[in-house]
C-alpha cells in the first residue's frame, strides 16, 4: 500500500497519463456506446424523477473501478453508484488509504436527453486532500487534468480562471430548481441582482471547467457529494 504523500506525488509523476487512458477507455467502453441509444430499461430513477442512473452509469464505475485499484494497490474507490448501492462506502474518505472519488456520468440528465453535457470526473484524494482530478467529456471531446500544486490543462494546454471584464455581468451557475429546496431556492433569489446574471446549471462537473476556461465566474450549489465537487474544486484551484 502507498502510505505517505510523497509517494503518491511519485506515483502521479509515473501514472498520469495511465489514469487518463482509463478514464478515456471508460467512457469509450461503456458511456459513449449507449449515448443516444439507451432504451427504456436502460435508465432507473434514484431518489425521484430527476434523479436518474443509466447501464452505463453503472457499467462504467465497475470499469473505473477496476483499472484504478490496479494502477494503485491498496487504494479505494468512492463511487456515486457503490454509494447509492450501500452508503456505508462514503465511510472510506475517513480512511487512510487513497480514495478515488468517481462520478461515472456527471449530468446523467443531460446523458438521457442526448445532450452532449455530460462528463466522467474522477479526484485522487488522500487525508482529505485532493492530489489530482480528471474530468472528460466525450462527447465534446475534451479533457481537463489538474495535479495539487502543478497547475491545470484543458487538452494540454494551460487553464487559467481569468477574471471578468470591466463592467460585465457576473455569470453564476446555480442549481437547478428541480434539485433545491424552498429555503436554497429563496437563498438563490439573492443572487438576482444587479452585475449578476444567474443561470441553471447542467454537468457540475462541466460548470466548474467553464469557471478554470473563463466562461463563467462562479458556481453555487446546493448539493455536496463529494463526486461532484472534489475533481471541479482541485480544477478551478489550479487554473
Amino acid at each position: 500500500m502507498i502510505e505517505h504523500f510523497s509517494e503518491l506525488r511519485g506515483f502521479l509523476d509515473r501514472h498520469l497519463d495511465d489514469v487518463t487512458e482509463a478514464v478515456r477507455e471508460a467512457a469509450a467502453a461503456e458511456v459513449m456506446p449507449r449515448f443516444r441509444q439507451l432504451a427504456d430499461d436502460d435508465i432507473d430513477q434514484k431518489s425521484g424523477p430527476h434523479d436518474l442512473v443509466t447501464s452505463a452509469d453503472r457499467l462504467a464505475e465497475v470499469r473505473l473501478t477496476e483499472a484504478l485499484t490496479a494502477l494503485l494497490p491498496g487504494s479505494v474507490v468512492v463511487g456515486e453508484e457503490a454509494v447509492h448501492a450501500d452508503p456505508g462506502v462514503y465511510g472510506a474518505l475517513e480512511s487512510d488509504a487513497p480514495v478515488w472519488i468517481v462520478d461515472p456520468v456527471d449530468g446523467t440528465r443531460q446523458f438521457v436527453h442526448g445532450d452532449p453535457g455530460f462528463c466522467t470526473l474522477v479526484a485522487l484524494v488522500r487525508g482529505g486532500e485532493t492530489l489530482a482530478s480528471w474530468t472528460y467529456a466525450p462527447a465534446l471531446g475534451e479533457l481537463a487534468t489538474a495535479v495539487r500544486g502543478e497547475g491545470a490543462t484543458l487538452d494540454g494546454a494551460p487553464l487559467a480562471a481569468g477574471a471578468p471584464a470591466d463592467g460585465a455581468p457576473l455569470t453564476v451557475a446555480t442549481s437547478h430548481p428541480d434539485f433545491t429546496t424552498p429555503a436554497q431556492k429563496e437563498a438563490l433569489l439573492g443572487l438576482r441582482a444587479p452585475g449578476v446574471a444567474p443561470r441553471p446549471c447542467g454537468s457540475a462537473g462541466l460548470e466548474y471547467l467553464a469557471v478554470a476556461r473563463g466562461t463563467c465566474d462562479a458556481t453555487a450549489f446546493s448539493w455536496e457529494a463529494a463526486w461532484d465537487h472534489a475533481a471541479g474544486l482541485l480544477l478551478v484551484t489550479e487554473a
